[in-house]
């Protein structure tokens, strides 16, 4: 531990400064001040330290005492993590209000976890056993839904020399003792501390071939995602990011949630919590709090905090992705992270670089998104780490710094659109401006999961979007009456397919989350409308004609008719397409005959 005869020379904001020598070391955490505020060693020079604090420095004053103590700003990682509501370095927002009411005053200290539950463990390991970082020592069920693997820290190994036997313990009860190839004895219990600015280690990095199925229609058919990869959503005010989170929070087939809340309005985050609470997860029919962790740290809390919040989101993933889960954090948004960055970096008095950020904003983007992935863990586990950051640039200006930076990191970009959200089309995701680069990569599941013909279905409504686009170029020069009838067919399908299988309503029972095989259907069915569309334009049939029927209308209305878990239906569908538009191509060639 430091000297503790260290005192404060200067304040700037969130930035404090000692003057002369010290025993600190770079990222040393630190308690600052009479009130022990926590803070953060962020620049070391000859006779000037630099401590970032992560709470509010009001009243602090020169002079008051700077303690070190000796480790890095560290995560608690134990049971008591799933259903709980931290702030930006990890203090639980439900026992801080508790024990100071709704108002938490600086420097408000409470345990990370709670240190007086008992849980129900069961040892996995014997005396006598050789046992290496990442292995499992015990089991617990941290919740209904999750079963909580007591982890080996990484750092230690040897030989286990006794345990407790399975049994009721708190966190800080040792279960075990270690003696390591030195003799030395090690306690084991059921926490351990690691620093959240350093990725956890694991055994082996898995390809990322697997989907995230989120049920979005969207994102899985069009844009898809893999479980270990990452993606953004950008979008300006008012467009659906955290809708879109919040949906995919809820439905995609990730085993636990880290939502961070970084930046945003307090209003929202209040949203968050309740809507969290009352929500079911549709895979267990348990509460969706029981498998997800919330990070809060909206935009009135101070901005250190909400630089450290997705560091410590990221650590509580991959710890559960340690045992073998797999994880998914929602980081909502990473722009206002940014801005926590360009203001820490003002006061620092560094160059800036684009639009005021600092030049190391690409390698802070960068050592967060590349914390995902698949694993092989050091326990013998397959877990995994995806991240879907929002982005809130300026005005929906996709061209701004952090929009830019982000898109070199990640494989898969879902571009939020005014216009459709204005227009209420949900998800607003526009399919123009979005991509994937991980859809070849899934070849051979779709193959095998879904169907053989997935990506050539999902390639041709691609193309007819991009057809469509084309044709509304000239459209809105010269007007649609102009066209011929086989391009206004392609015009009539786009508004199907965006109608009926992109949009997306996220109230109704059977709409709001799509399996993969209906979704299929669904593609096949306005697939061989289309393709009946063309074949009867061919034999000079006006569109108009073909279009009173009344056919686009039902497939749009498909998505509500038909129930989430039984699809069958949509092959009545097929049949009366072909039964109707057939016998009119039937009329045509009599008449000609």
């Amino acid at each position: 531990m430091a000297e503790n005869n260290i005192a404060i020379y200067g304040i700037n904001g969130p930035v404090v400064t000692i003057k002369g020598q010290t025993d600190l070391g770079m990222l040393e955490m630190v308690y600052v001040g009479e009130k022990k505020l926590v803070g953060e060693v962020i620049r070391i020079e000859k006779d000037l330290t630099t401590l970032q604090v992560y709470e509010e420095t009001t009243s602090l004053k020169a002079g008051e005492p700077v303690i070190g103590t000796g480790s890095s700003l560290s995560a608690m990682l134990g049971p008591g993590i799933i259903g709980n509501i931290f702030d930006g370095i990890q203090r639980p927002l439900k026992a801080l209000e508790e024990r100071y009411g709704a108002f938490i005053g600086r420097g408000a200290s409470v345990p990370t976890l709670d240190d007086t539950k008992k849980w129900d463990v069961t040892l996995s390991v014997s005396v006598g056993d050789e046992v290496s970082g990442g292995c499992v020592i015990a089991t617990l069920p941290e919740t209904e839904i999750i079963t909580h693997k007591v982890l080996l820290s990484p750092l230690l190994s040897g030989k286990i020399v006794w345990t407790s036997g399975d049994g009721e313990y708190t966190i800080n009860d040792t279960i075990a003792v270690l003696e390591d190839a030195r003799g030395n004895r090690h306690d084991i219990t059921l926490v351990q501390q690691w620093p959240i600015r350093t990725p956890r280690p694991i055994k082996k990095r898995l390809p990322s071939n697997v989907p995230l199925i989120t049920g979005q229609r969207t994102i899985d058919a069009l844009f898809p995602m893999a479980k270990g990869g990452a993606a953004a959503i950008p979008g300006g005010f008012g467009t659906g990011k955290t809708t879109a989170q919040h949906q995919i929070a809820k439905w995609c087939d990730a085993d636990v949630i880290i939502y961070i809340g970084c930046g945003e309005r307090g209003n929202e985050m209040t949203d968050v919590l309740t809507e969290f609470s009352k929500l079911t997860d549709p895979k267990s029919g348990k509460s969706l709090l029981e498998r997800t962790v919330l990070i809060a740290n909206t935009s009135n809390m101070p901005v250190a905090a909400r630089e450290a919040s997705i560091y410590t989101g990221i650590t509580l993933a991959e710890y559960y992705r340690d045992m073998g889960y797999d994880t998914a954090i929602m980081a909502d948004s990473t722009s206002r992270w940014a801005e926590a960055l360009r203001e820490i970096s003002g006061r620092l008095e560094e160059m800036p670089a684009d639009e005021g950020f600092p030049a190391y904003l690409p390698s802070r983007l960068a050592e967060f998104y590349e914390r995902s992935g698949s694993a092989l863990t050091l326990s013998g586990e397959n877990g995994s780490v995806s991240i879907i950051g929002a982005v809130s640039p300026q005005g929906s200006d996709f061209s701004e710094p952090v929009t830019q930076n982000t898109k070199r990191f990640i494989r898969c970009f879902w571009a939020l659109d005014k216009n459709l959200a204005y227009a209420r089309h949900f998800p607003a995701i526009n399919w123009m401006d979005s991509y994937s680069e991980y859809v070849n990569d899934f070849a051979g599941w779709y193959r095998e999961n879904v169907g053989e013909d997935f990506l050539s279905c999902r390639e041709e409504i691609c193309s007819i979007l991009m057809e469509e686009n084309r044709l509304m170029e000239i459209v809105k020069l010269i007007g649609e009456d102009v066209l011929p009838d086989d391009q206004k067919a392609v015009i009539e399908a786009a508004r199907v397919i965006k109608n009926g299988f992109l949009q997306q309503e996220v109230f109704s029972e059977n709409d709001t989350f799509t399996p993969s095989a209906k979704q299929l259907k669904m593609m096949r069915v306005i697939l061989h409308y289309y393709h009946k569309l063309c074949d009867a334009v061919s034999l000079h049939i006006p569109l108009s004609k073909l279009t009173a029927i009344g056919l686009s209308e039902k497939l749009i209305r498909m998505k509500f008719d038909i129930p989430r878990d039984d699809y069958t239906l949509i092959d009545e569908y097929e049949e009366e397409i072909e039964t109707k538009i057939s016998a009119l191509m039937h009329e045509r060639e009599a008449s000609e005959a």
